[in-house]
């Protein structure tokens, strides 16, 4: 039954174990490798090629193996010396069947790796594609961060994999170094978040760039880690087992060296979404993407170092759900276009994401596009309140159609400032419907 699963999209090669060293290297003599990245929802999206086949993954520091899901029936991606494993990851759903497979090919440019482990997820259902509007294959982290010191410009949006033995620390002034832990692959940094009402508290944060959030903190309130009065329940994420929910709020401050971030946004996951990890041990939270865009950062695991410095993004606003929706991908629909131009002649258009038209009579265009739901609506919202259901497909905000716009791109439009009023078309059971809301603060001022 298993084989016939997996003949739609995964190819078996069974061939000997080979001893080899499980490690990424350069060219003899090259520096670096600069790798371009996609900065989506404040996650790292890079190209990866596996055994020859080139796929899309999320730099995930929080992550040990690579692995591989949301593999469809025209997937072909050899892997190989196979067996069958279960693994659990965050979030309140079951442990799940997966492959674990040894001595695969892994590329990102000339850097390479002839014997990488990886798992391949089977759950059909762990698809983070449909929410970050691109396709994503998988999660990669600590096995490259281990073998490079990685730099990482989240204003340029891009990477360096700089070889360790030919790399020399500069100290510059707008720089400042820090002590990092790694403990079980894992990247930990020490910081100080400002309670209100309380004494700054020292934390232990895991640093996970594959977290599009900004501080999670787990509730300790022995420890003056407790989740303040004005906050709002809300989905925080999904993990490999599922579902992430939790409560947001804000606290004054949090503290990572000599920088500080004012008025910064807080999550406090439930507990029941670790389920999976049988020991945190002195770990108090962690610190995501919202917050580690904000810096230029060199990760030097060998030594135990991370370098931060200050980028354009620094002094952005912590974004936060002001209409409360949540939107993702779901399957293509046809839309029908009234041609405008000489002769009934159609321009091809790159800001549009339809890739299959169709010309009738030169005077209608259709075109193939993403259609875009509502996946979910936070309870009291503006969306909530306005009349908004999951289900919803989405044609317009503000009377721009969405379909000349990627799936960020219109979260932006719905949670543009506080204030602001939003009208969104919308399709249900094939009627047309409009809905208005104004977007306002999710926690009044003190």
């Amino acid at each position: 039954m298993l084989g016939k699963k997996l003949a739609f999209f995964v190819f078996l090669v069974m061939v000997p174990l080979l001893v080899l060293a499980q490690e990424y290297f350069l060219p003899k003599g090259q520096k670096f490798e600069k790798i371009k990245f996609e900065l989506i929802n404040n996650l790292i999206i890079i190209p990866v090629e596996i055994n020859g086949a080139e796929l899309t993954f999320i730099l995930d520091s929080g992550v040990s193996k690579p692995i591989l899901f949301n593999l469809s029936q025209s997937d072909s991606i050899p892997i190989n010396n196979v067996s069958e494993v279960t693994i659990r990851g965050l979030g309140t759903g079951e442990p799940m069947k997966a492959l674990s497979s040894k001595s695969n090919i892994f590329r990102l440019g000339n850097a390479k790796n002839f014997s990488q482990d990886l798992y391949v997820v089977l759950d059909r259902e762990i698809n983070f594609s449909t929410s970050l509007g691109i396709p994503i294959h998988g999660i990669m982290g600590y096995d490259l961060f281990k073998d490079f010191i990685m730099e990482v410009n989240y204003g340029s949006h891009t990477i360096k994999l700089h070889n360790p033995e030919l790399y020399r620390h500069k100290e510059k002034r707008n720089r400042q170094t820090l002590p990092l832990s790694i403990e079980k692959n894992k990247a930990y940094v020490e910081g100080t978040v400002l309670m209100k009402d309380t004494a700054n508290i020292p934390v232990k944060l895991l640093v996970d760039t594959g977290s599009s959030d900004a501080l999670w903190l787990f509730q300790e309130p022995e420890k003056g880690l407790d989740i303040p009065e004005k906050n709002y329940e809300d989905h925080l994420g999904r993990g490999l087992s599922g579902d992430i929910f939790g409560k947001r709020s804000k606290i004054n401050g949090v503290k990572i060296g000599g920088f500080e971030l004012e008025e910064a946004k807080v999550a406090f996951p439930y507990w029941e979404s670790f389920a999976a990890l049988e020991n945190l041990g002195d770990r108090n939270g962690s610190v995501g993407g919202e917050i580690l865009k904000r810096f230029n950062i060199i990760f030097d695991y060998t030594r135990g170092l991370v370098t931060l410095k200050k980028n354009g993004n620094f002094k952005e606003p912590f974004q936060y759900n002001l209409a409360g929706i949540q939107l993702q991908h779901n399957g293509l629909r046809y839309i029908a276009e009234s041609i405008a131009g000489p002769n009934g002649i159609v321009k091809d258009d790159d800001s549009t994401f339809g890739n299959v038209q169709i010309l009738l009579e030169n005077k209608t265009r259709l075109s193939l596009v993403p259609e875009i739901i509502v996946s979910g609506i936070r309870a009291g919202s503006p969306a909530a309140e306005a009349g908004l259901r999951e289900g919803d497909v989405i044609l317009a905000v503000n009377g721009k159609s969405i379909h000349r716009y990627k799936l960020q791109e219109i979260l932006k439009m719905m949670n543009e400032k506080e204030g602001k009023r939003i009208k969104v078309q919308i399709e249900r059971y094939n009627k047309d419907l409009m809905f208005s809301f104004v977007l306002k603060k999710v926690f009044d001022d003190d």
